[in-house]
Formats: structure tokens, C-alpha cells, sequence
């Protein structure tokens, strides 16, 4: 205890470890601040302890110094930690700048969202057994159906393209919409069908991990793209 005020006097203070400087704003660097404090609070009670030891009983050095000793053990494993993340951010940094040669390209991915763009919008949908019929439904960002028609129902890939307009012939804003193609048996039971989206590519960025591309609003992981092409001059 200070003789100003009753707070913990700090003791131990430090983020970094040789040229290590832990950023406090990342998960190694609240572990780390986590751990000071821990710290401190030991040092202060084993400093209180030792100044009121009975000098016919004193303190056993043992335990204390094995709690030190964990406390060594905990601090590096946050170091190591921290390390592996500055590897990890360069890494995600380099794979973003990768990134860059995907402007401006159109993709297809899996997924059924898609950006709505200069009134026209690509998608397929695949079918793994012949269907009795198929409805091909479009929503906007609020969930609301715009537009409907039926569908090919053959076994296979199907590549459909929207006019961006409404079911009934209005004209509906650039943006980002969802596609929906239902597929029933002759028994009346739903198929799995698999989507995919066409749209180009208008930004890059990492998060969490995951790199990802940008089509208007609609969020593409890396994993999910298909395919790059240039994106034709009319468009």
C-alpha cells in the first residue's frame, strides 16, 4: 500500500519483451494487462507478507517463488501469442494486396446473394435430379419478394439472367438482393439446389482471418469464388 492513498503501489509494468511490443488494443495485449495486474497483487501481498513475518516463522521461499515462476510461464506463452498474431496480420496485410488484381474483375460464387448492378444481374442454380417444377424468386435487402417466374427443371446447371426489374415490369434500384430457386419432386418434396452469383468485384479486406472480396455490399470469403474474368467493357 502507497502512503498517498490506499491504491496498490505498481510494481511491474512493461508490454514488450526484447524487440516484442504487444499492442493493448489485442487479445495478447488484454492478457498481458490482465496479467500486470495479477502480478502487482501478488508482489504487493508477498511484500506486505514478508515486511510481517514472524522472524521465528518466516515465509516459505518455496511457494512463492513457484508462483513466480508460473507467472514467467503465463507472461511468455502471451508473448508467443502475440508473435503469432503480427504473423498472422502480415499475413492477411499481404493476401489483401494479392487482392487488388481482383478489382474490377467479375467472380462467380457460391452464395445467393448478389449486387443488383446498371439494372442487370447473373446467377445459376444447379439441380441434382430432374424436377417437376421450379420457381426462381428474387428479394431485396428487406426480405421482400420483387420478382418470380418458373424455372428450367432439368438435372444440371442453370444459368439465369435478372433485368432488375419487378414482377410486374417496374424497374427496381441497384443493390444488394438475394436469390431464391426452389425445386420440388414429383412427390411434392423440396431438392437441394446449389447457387451461385455473378458480380464484380469493387473492394477487398481482411477480418477475423478471413480475406474477402467486396461485390457492392455483399461480403465473398475466398473460398467461395469459382471464377475470375474480366469484366466485359459494356459493363
Amino acid at each position: 500500500m502507497n502512503a498517498a492513498g490506499g491504491n496498490e503501489e505498481m510494481i511491474f509494468s512493461g508490454v514488450q519483451q526484447g524487440s516484442t511490443v504487444i499492442d493493448p488494443d489485442s487479445k495478447s495485449g488484454g492478457a498481458q494487462v490482465k496479467l500486470q495486474e495479477d502480478l502487482n497483487r501478488f508482489l504487493n501481498l508477498l511484500i506486505t507478507q514478508l515486511k510481517n513475518q514472524d522472524p521465528l516463522d518466516p515465509l516459505d521461499a518455496n511457494e512463492f517463488t513457484s508462483q513466480l515462476v508460473q507467472f514467467a510461464s503465463v507472461e511468455q506463452q502471451i508473448y508467443q501469442n502475440a508473435n503469432l498474431e503480427k504473423l498472422l496480420n502480415l499475413q492477411q496485410g499481404s493476401q489483401v494486396a494479392d487482392m487488388v488484381n481482383y478489382l474490377g474483375t467479375t467472380i462467380e460464387a457460391t452464395g445467393q446473394q448478389f449486387t443488383l448492378e446498371n439494372g442487370k444481374a447473373e446467377f445459376t442454380y444447379s439441380l441434382g435430379a430432374q424436377a417437376d417444377g421450379v420457381t426462381i424468386a428474387i428479394r431485396d435487402a428487406a426480405g421482400l419478394s420483387v420478382y418470380s417466374q418458373d424455372g428450367e427443371t432439368d438435372i444440371g446447371k442453370h444459368r439465369f439472367t435478372w433485368e432488375g426489374q419487378s414482377s410486374g415490369g417496374l424497374p427496381q434500384p441497384d443493390g444488394t438482393y438475394t436469390v431464391v430457386v426452389s425445386a420440388l419432386d414429383r412427390a411434392g418434396k423440396l431438392q437441394d439446389v446449389a447457387h451461385t452469383v455473378f458480380g464484380r468485384v469493387t473492394g477487398a479486406g481482411a477480418e477475423d482471418g478471413l480475406v474477402s472480396l467486396f461485390m457492392g455490399d455483399v461480403n465473398v470469403s475466398m473460398d467461395k469464388v469459382l471464377s475470375v474474368k474480366e469484366t466485359p467493357a459494356s459493363e
